[in-house]
């Protein structure tokens, strides 16, 4: 596909082989791609694109070294209007000194073990993956590749591929499974820090350093979480995936926090809620631990090795690869918060993601995430009874929430949008109500991922 395919009239041509409902190919056609700036306040204002195929700018605000804020704005064809716009988004962002990189020398940093499963079947995305990677900024680190393939085909890609960065380890795990891939590879892993990242998604030269100095700076945490950003938002599949789930779980956070469990005078409900805190210590906010996926996702994750050993690791009847579909990364850092540990979340340590770039796969994401969630809440009830008071105690808090998110994301908005009286949807409905149909079944998914894999490995795999 040539690369104006991607853009304008050519960009909506490009999904007329794909199966689409009316309404969606409508939505589709008036679904223009979206450039990705990144802005550095202390530099000059980088040229916008004159391309008049973008049809809006999405705008990463940089100061001193960390992104502090984002934007979106339409484009016109008055490149002098729309150059004013950025600079008036740009001045808008303030920082404070607190808000400054965190520095540790080389010799105080712990060393990091990088864990990336694979099926190697986007060999090219493995490939990027791995290069960023190898490109890292950090004085002790390793690369540990994990091939979940039960069946390596003879032309494969991946021997070659590791020749090329002959620092990197690979390391086999036939179980199926991105749970059981983890555990193997946490098994493997050196580090007294291990780090998880997925083989679509490219790091930032300083992801390392941000996650090791945070580990350093904070003993007390358990683990640390990172910002998650697009890689490309050419696609109206991709560009809807952003604005359903942007940051994954919600509106992204530029703030650095520190997680840690609410008190209680409840003793059964010890680890049900969460505060965040920011740097000075000032609690920002108090929310549910199941809700924690706004500052956690698979992607961008890393964990003391002792940490994930006492809690047993992934849970192998979740995750990728298995009829749960999903979950296992919030079960792993719920597991944390439910034991009294300390979550760290760092938008220095930044990865960029490649979202789906077709309709259909963007269907099967959601009916993966909406069955993902309610196996992972599956999974903490089997683990510990005790979540069902916690689940109990949140009940119709989360009944009312989750109704108003449906109702507003099936007008295709997400509060923000609701709160400003958008126009028109900005997803397809059927987003939602894919997500939402895939819930109910997420206990029986997990049920039978349960059942599967009794025969073939240990629940808790390290």
């Amino acid at each position: 596909m040539s690369e104006g395919a991607l853009h304008g009239d050519g960009f909506a041509h490009a999904k007329a082989a794909e199966v689409m409902p009316d309404s969606v190919r409508e939505l589709a056609e008036m679904t223009r791609p979206v450039q990705i700036l990144e802005v550095d306040m202390e530099g000059p204002l980088p040229a916008l694109p004159r391309d008049t195929d973008y049809g809006s700018v999405y705008v990463l605000v940089r100061g001193r070294g960390s992104f502090r804020a984002d934007a979106t704005f339409p484009l016109t064809l008055d490149y002098e209007a729309d150059t004013e716009k950025l600079r008036r988004t740009v001045i808008r962002q303030t920082y404070s000194d607190e808000s400054a990189a965190i520095q540790v020398e080389d010799h105080e940093l712990p060393r990091i073990s990088v864990v990336v499963p694979t099926l190697v079947q986007r060999v090219e995305e493995l490939g990027d993956c791995l290069r960023a990677l190898a490109g890292l900024d950090y004085p002790n680190f390793e690369v540990i590749v994990v091939d979940n393939r039960k069946v390596v085909p003879d032309a494969d890609p991946l021997p070659r591929m590791m020749d090329d960065f002959p620092g990197m380890t690979s390391v086999r795990e036939v179980r199926p499974g991105i749970s059981a891939a983890r555990n193997t590879g946490v098994r493997t892993a050196t580090g007294e820090i291990v780090a998880f990242t997925d083989d679509d998604v490219q790091v930032d030269r300083e992801w390392l350093r941000a996650i090791g100095a945070r580990f350093r700076m904070e003993p007390v945490l358990d683990s640390v979480t990172g910002l998650v950003l697009p890689s490309e938002l050419e696609t109206p599949a991709q560009i809807w995936f952003e604005r359903y789930y942007g940051g994954f779980s919600g509106e992204r956070s530029f703030q650095s926090l520190t997680l840690t469990p609410a008190s209680t005078s409840h003793k059964i409900l010890r680890g049900s809620r969460v505060v965040a805190n920011d740097s000075t210590g000032i609690s920002i906010k108090n929310f549910s631990v199941y809700g924690v996926g706004a500052y956690a996702a698979g992607a961008n994750m890393a964990f003391r090795k002792t940490t994930l050993e006492r809690n047993g690791g992934f849970d192998t009847a979740l995750g990728t690869g298995t009829p749960s579909r999903g979950g296992e990364d919030l079960a792993a850092v719920i597991s944390v918060l439910w034991n009294g540990g300390h979550v760290g979340y760092e938008p220095a340590a930044v990865v960029r993601h490649r979202h789906r770039q077709s309709y259909d796969e963007l269907l099967t994401l959601m009916d993966g995430e909406g069955v993902g969630f309610t196996a992972m809440l599956s999974s903490l009830l089997r683990n510990d009874p005790r979540h069902i008071f916690g689940l109990a105690s949140q009940f119709f808090t989360a009944l009312r929430q989750i109704l108003g998110q449906r109702a507003r994301k099936l007008r295709g908005m997400t509060y923000r949008d609701a709160a400003r009286d958008s126009t028109g949807p900005l997803f397809p409905s059927e987003l939602a109500k894919r997500e939402f149909r895939a819930y109910l079944r997420g206990p029986l998914c997990y049920t039978r991922s349960r059942s599967m894999s009794k025969t073939t490995l240990d629940h808790n795999g390290i």
